[in-house]
């Protein structure tokens, strides 16, 4: 099966195509691929991992793992963890991928669906962009192929005019296949997944032939079932998955831990100043996003109202990360309550009747009550007058 030539990796500083212009060297960009972002870590685990491999894996399913949750290596190699969780959803994950299962990651939003799957997919095949985003406007082509129409018209249906999708391609070459937002995709669109998953095939009607998948293929689907606009999977399709859930954040501990590890992976790359005494403040968002989103307070003795939003961990990142910007270039760099206000305040109320209700009697009945949250409720009290 044909498929596309291989092009330059942003970040690798080989000449790409830019346009209308000459060919340009690209040094960086913003978000490289975890394959390359983490490149030395992966190189690391290849060369001590000694374990059975499946056919067409870069590695292990014991080093996958490792990648994932973290670990210091026989050499001193530290890898970072990737995820922060129980470590046996992450086996299971895993061991899914080696086996003829598809995985499906399901979880609320916010809970590093898309993360987890695009570090397996580079710690399993080395490539995390064979991807296709699922959106209500997700074409069948984008799951199947697509033709060249100009090809096409000139030639007739033939290989060359034919362009495979990346489940496709990951079929032809073995890898691992992602689809985002997989309940995102209309209902008659999923379900052309079946004959892929099940049969391990893809046919070509036009042209009388089929591509089969070879060892090492495989397919991670994401999917939440909270948000407005989703399309619930047929049972036959639900059946081809395996299905794991991603869990918020057990303890307040872990998530701040994961809040303050991403704010500052996203800090250096926006090249933002590190965060010097920030994890006060990154524990008062968090605490309030888990109050309003239990509907309870810390120690169990105020019951409080839920916004309409999830606030999970991904929201809380973006909050402290907005905060930080506020800090570094409006501030003294140093994180306070009322950098982290404002986005609060856009977290929480996204029902402008409900939630502003549900957010000022939080604001009064629990934060101004709290011992050392007087400059917190100040900052929260006058962001939320402005915005009125």
């Amino acid at each position: 099966m044909p498929v596309p030539e291989t092009i330059a990796q942003p970040g690798s500083g080989v000449e790409t195509d830019t346009g209308p212009g000459r060919p340009q060297p690209v040094t960086e960009v913003l978000r490289p691929h975890a394959e390359h972002a983490f490149a030395d870590e992966l190189a690391a685990l290849a060369a001590a991992d000694d374990r059975p491999r499946p056919t067409r894996w870069r590695l292990s399913p014991w080093a996958v793992a490792t990648y994932l949750l973290g670990g210091t290596l026989p050499d001193g190699t530290v890898v970072t963890p990737k995820y922060v969780g129980p470590r046996r959803i992450v086996e299971v994950a895993v061991t899914t991928l080696a086996t003829d299962r598809a995985l499906l990651l399901l979880g609320v939003p916010g809970t590093a669906k898309t993360w987890v799957s695009e570090h397996l997919a580079a710690a399993v095949s080395g490539d995390s962009t064979l991807l296709v985003q699922g959106t209500a406007g997700t074409p069948e082509e984008a799951v199947r192929y697509g033709w060249n129409y100009a090809r096409l018209l000139a030639e007739g249906p033939s290989r060359d005019a034919l362009v495979p999708s990346p489940v496709m391609r990951a079929m032809a070459q073995g890898m691992t296949a992602r689809v985002e937002e997989l309940t995102r995709i209309p209902a008659d669109v999923q379900d052309t997944l079946i004959t892929i998953l099940s049969e391990k095939t893809l046919p070509v009607p036009e042209l009388g032939q089929e591509v089969q998948a070879v060892p090492g293929f495989n397919l991670i689907a994401t999917a939440n079932d909270r948000d407005r606009g989703v399309n619930e999977l047929s049972s036959a399709l639900r059946r081809r998955f395996n299905t794991v859930v991603l869990p918020l954040p057990a303890t307040a501990e872990a998530e701040v831990d994961i809040v303050a590890r991403r704010v500052e992976q996203l800090g250096r790359s926006l090249e933002l100043p590190a965060l010097p005494e920030g994890v006060d403040e990154i524990r008062r968002v968090v605490t309030v996003f888990r109050e309003l989103r239990d509907g309870v307070t810390t120690d169990g003795r105020t019951k409080v109202k839920s916004p309409s939003g999830t606030l999970s961990t991904a929201e809380a990142i973006s909050v402290v990360t907005g905060g930080l910007a506020l800090a570094a270039h409006f501030g003294d760099g140093v994180l306070r309550p009322a950098d982290v206000a404002a986005g609060i305040l856009g977290a929480v109320v996204r029902d402008p009747a409900a939630d502003r209700l549900v957010w000022q009697e939080y604001l009064e009945t629990v934060v101004r009550e709290r011992d050392g949250w007087k400059d917190f409720y100040r900052a929260c009290r006058e962001v939320s007058h402005d915005a009125r």
